[in-house]
């Protein structure tokens, strides 16, 4: 199948001269695992980090365009290859920002095709230790970074400003993380370490970085944010509030604590969300989650996938596709899950996985964390292929049957929130 024709390029422009880099006293830790694909909010583009053929230690930028009929990548190479820690953020234009770091300066270009060569549109630098690039926000028009220092930590718009990277705010402590919590670039969720324990705070962009509570689960525990539906308000938490380190789920603005499914729990596997399922407005509990699960280094490692929703009794483990850029993936409002897949025959291609329908109004009003066994907290050129539950694909390590606990109590935890507005 021929690859559709790709969008025309934006006029070349003469490039404007790089700002000085801006200096910040950041610390360096070592970075987080990413996932294998970078998704714009709205699913049109993604970007990646891609081998060249021939040469495994040699690395180039590769901009997806999802919104087509097939998806198809396009090669953004530059004049030599980069470091396998570069970062490649797509927006919604269709251009690729790229993160580069040299030496301690932390380098921002947009790319985009030109032709058989790759444009650059220099952005500016900012001088510190450690700089990560957040997730892609909602308007997708801007992108944002996040640097983090022993006693506090700075937000920075790195693309879509009037002037290169712009400070917008330094929050109090050493932050990590990064969800957005609305449907704009306002209100950023980050996991603050301050005085020895982790919680999440809310991040006020509109009003100079002000700062409040957001996840305050136990006084003692470590709680953090991994994922949110800005539609339904459901959250992906993870916190040792029960005891131990574990998943659990809440809903911004509501009134009913946090819940630590006992489904969730699997032990000796790391299970981590990387996708919600859009458009359950009113019901939270409807929402498909996407989780990535990773087995035990001991026992040869290996990534799949499950599927679950507040309103269900079990996680569902399937098969990933051959060549999941794993961790990545995204749902649509209808219930199809969508994975990114790359190989040698199909380079650029989605997977589309339909998972059960969404349980009745009955069925999402009694969620699984009703039942007494769950732990409260009171206080391409691409083809895209159908991997729906065929048991020829649904062939995952056999988990192990997760252990019995008591609950734990806690004190009474509803997540409050405000909205963009107020």
């Amino acid at each position: 199948m021929t690859a559709p024709p790709a969008p025309p390029a934006p006029p070349e422009q003469p490039a404007p001269p790089a700002p000085p880099p801006v200096r910040a006293r950041i610390r360096v830790r070592t970075p987080a695992r990413t996932a294998g694909c970078t998704i714009t909010a709205d699913g049109s583009y993604a970007a990646r980090l891609a081998r060249a053929a021939g040469a495994p230690d040699s690395w180039y930028p590769e901009r997806w365009t999802l919104g087509s009929a097939e998806p198809f990548a396009v090669p953004l190479p530059g004049n030599q290859p980069e470091e396998p820690s570069t970062e490649v953020l797509p927006i919604a234009d269709g251009r690729v920002l790229i993160h580069r770091v040299v030496g301690e300066r932390h380098v921002f270009t947009l790319l985009y095709p030109t032709g058989p060569g790759t444009g650059e549109v220099p952005l500016g630098a900012v001088e510190c230790g450690e700089l990560t690039l957040l997730p892609p926000a909602p308007g997708g028009s801007r992108a944002y970074a996040l640097a983090p220092g022993a006693r506090s930590s700075d937000i920075w718009l790195v693309a879509g400003g009037a002037f290169g990277p712009e400070h917008l705010a330094a929050v109090p402590g050493r932050c990590s993380g990064g969800v957005w919590l609305d449907g704009t670039d306002r209100l950023l969720a980050l996991d603050r370490e301050l005085d020895g324990r982790t919680k999440t705070v809310a991040v006020d962009l509109e009003r100079d970085g002000e700062v409040s509570p957001l996840l305050q689960i136990a006084e003692d525990s470590d709680d953090r944010l991994l994922l949110a539906d800005a539609g339904s308000g459901l959250l992906l938490i993870r916190s040792d509030a029960p005891g131990d380190d574990r998943l659990g789920w809440g809903v911004l603005g509501g009134t009913r604590p946090v819940r630590f499914p006992e489904s969730l729990r699997l032990p000796d596997l790391t299970v981590t969300p990387f996708a919600i399922q859009p458009g359950q407005v009113l019901t939270p509990e409807a929402c498909g989650v996407a989780l990535r699960i990773d087995g035990p280094a001991a026992g040869g490692g290996g990534s799949w996938l499950g599927l679950w929703r507040p309103a269900a009794r079990q996680v569902q483990q399937v098969a990933a596709p051959a060549g999941w850029l794993t961790g990545s993936g995204w749902w649509t409002r209808d219930g199809e899950l969508c994975l990114p897949y790359a190989t040698g025959a199909a380079p650029c291609g989605v997977a589309r996985m339909t998972v059960p329908p969404t349980p009745t109004a009955a069925e999402a009003a009694r969620p699984e964390d009703a039942r007494p066994e769950d732990a409260p907290c009171d206080a391409s050129h691409g083809a895209s292929r159908d991997v729906s539950h065929d048991p020829s694909h649904a062939t995952p390590p056999d988990p192990r049957m997760p252990a019995a606990t008591r609950p734990v109590p806690l004190q009474q935890a509803p997540l409050g929130g405000r909205t963009a507005g107020s």
